[in-house]
């Protein structure tokens, strides 16, 4: 039950933290002053003739997506490979290995549905 308190506590903590930080620079920071100008785009004095959003297609963000994804998936397969030798000489290696198996499942399942719904190709 200590342990339940002191978590709360913490959280408390840093949310009452983070709330004084925003207040604190919302008060006590420079107070800057935004002109019509100083808010236009300038473009060697010409006026601009497109707004300055363009559209990036979906599949850079699919793609980027599924990087971050299978990059973090990786990542999470060294400390497991470092730490294998101690399980093993621990005697719980066979659970181990069951678990990084069923992970690697898991990532192959996810890389052959990527496969099958064409989410890789590009036309």
């Amino acid at each position: 039950m200590a342990s339940v308190i002191a978590i709360v506590f913490l959280i408390t903590l840093i949310a009452l933290f983070g709330i004084f930080l925003v207040w604190g620079t919302a008060k006590l920071g420079p107070k800057i002053k935004q002109s019509s100008l100083k808010k236009s785009s300038y473009e060697c004095g010409i006026e601009v003739q497109q707004s300055g959003h363009t559209k990036v297609p979906v599949k850079f963000y699919l793609t980027a997506i599924l990087f971050i994804l299978f990059d973090i998936e990786i990542i999470f397969m060294y400390p497991w490979a470092i730490s294998f030798g101690d399980a093993i000489t621990n005697g719980y290696g066979a659970q181990v290995l069951a678990a990084m198996g069923v992970f690697i499942l898991v990532f192959i399942i996810g890389l052959l549905w990527e496969m099958k719904s064409k989410a890789l190709e590009w036309e």
